[in-house]
């Protein structure tokens, strides 16, 4: 009995230890990426030089963790994984190639918050894909969210966005959203491949699909906007991957998704901070609508009662 109970304390501290340490890489992870916007906007490329030269780098990371890793090994390929993994990538580079492209036209901070009406996407692609039921909840969300979005795209903010493009940001922001979504169902039909192998398959199409819109008459002028590409690509792609999905193996779904928003709070603070992006009140309302919308929806939050089912005695 004693041996019993000490195994399971054991257990239970393991656990523990996990959780406690994917928080962290999760954490970590997060603070990352909202840094991305301020790196893309400082290299001064276009988004398609930006994508090229993250996959470029990120991929070279990505080799190097999965051959210490041992993944280069036969049975984890096959027709159907590379098939599908390609069709992700397509996804994941287009999403990258719009949130980066709406960075300078609806400044960081707006096109961070339009970009997280994503998990509502992700819902109803779930909805038509794998047949997944919406509750009235969700849906319930999709209003405050489409709200938040309203409100948004009413003013458009002074620095950054591009006079008479803030519209289009946003639209890319939304594309972007979508993409993401995609490449998410996309990913869930390839549960048996390791991650980092996934998003190496991933960068290396993206290398192949952007070269020919690659600007190399272009290229960065100075040793600090190679810099910021190449963070970009090795601790922003690369090292990042390795600790969201080391992330997501040890921690419980609701922990995932409520970590998850360090990112866009990360991103707007970076946006003020580096760039002087100031925000309307009804904005930074909208903002808020769609970030709280996205927080309802990820960690399950009711605003509709569910029905009571009457008692058969």
């Amino acid at each position: 009995m004693a041996s019993t109970n000490k195994a399971s304390a054991t257990t239970a501290t393991g656990a523990s230890s996990d959780i406690r340490r994917g928080a962290a890489e999760m954490s970590i992870a997060m603070l990352m990426s909202g840094t991305i916007g301020w790196l893309v906007v400082s290299s001064q490329q276009s988004p398609f030089n930006v994508v090229f030269f993250r996959c470029i780098f990120g991929g070279a990371t990505l080799a190097l963790v999965c051959a210490v890793l041992g993944l280069f090994r036969r049975e984890l390929f096959s027709w159907k994984m590379l098939g599908l993994a390609l069709l992700g990538g397509a996804a994941i580079v287009a999403n990258w190639v719009l949130l980066f492209a709406a960075y300078s036209r609806a400044s960081i901070s707006m096109a961070t918050a339009v970009y997280n009406t994503q998990p509502f996407m992700l819902v109803a692609l779930g909805a038509l894909v794998f047949r997944e039921r919406i509750s009235a909840s969700t849906l319930a969300w999709l209003v405050v969210a489409f709200v938040g979005l309203v409100f948004v795209v009413k003013v458009e903010p002074a620095v950054l966005a591009v006079p008479g493009q803030y519209l289009v940001g946003v639209a890319y922001a939304v594309g972007a959203a979508a993409m993401y979504a995609v490449s998410s169902i996309i990913t869930k039909r390839l549960k048996g491949t390791p991650p980092h192998l996934l998003a190496l398959i991933q960068v290396s199409l993206g290398v192949l699909l952007l070269a020919p819109f690659v600007r190399f008459d272009a290229l960065p002028a100075s040793a600090t906007q190679w810099l910021d590409l190449i963070v970009l690509g090795v601790v922003h792609t690369g090292l990042m991957y390795v600790l969201l999905y080391g992330a997501i193996q040890k921690l419980p779904t609701t922990m995932t998704g409520a970590l998850s928003f360090i990112y866009p709070v990360v991103a707007i603070i970076v946006d003020r901070v580096a760039f002087g992006q100031t925000l309307a009140w009804i904005q930074v309302i909208g903002a808020a609508l769609i970030l709280l919308a996205a927080a309802g929806v990820n960690l399950g939050w009711r605003i509709v009662p569910q029905k009571k089912r009457l008692s058969s005695t």
